[in-house]
């Protein structure tokens, strides 16, 4: 089993929300990389959140998130906060 690194990472403390469909990554498996990097997972849009995991067809989520100001960051940029994690 993996330890998880909790400390350092762009994920440590932040609270992420993921909506859509990612292409590289089922759901499931990007909330386990978000926790293992030291990250929350929720799944609804509050001010409290700190990044949307925007995948295709987002629904009120994304809209949620722009009329809160919470950051939105596409799979792209999810993967280069994962590198970074490593």
């Amino acid at each position: 089993m993996v330890e998880a690194k909790r400390e350092g990472t762009p994920f440590s403390g932040k609270t992420f929300v993921v909506t859509g469909m990612l292409k590289r990554y089922p759901r499931n498996e990007a909330e386990q990389l978000i926790r293992k990097f030291g990250g929350y997972v929720t799944s609804s849009v509050s001010k409290k959140a700190d990044f949307l995991v925007l995948g295709e067809e987002p629904g009120s989520k994304y809209d949620k998130a722009k009329e809160l100001g919470v950051r939105i960051i596409e799979e792209g940029e999810f993967e280069k906060m994962i590198a970074k994690a490593k």
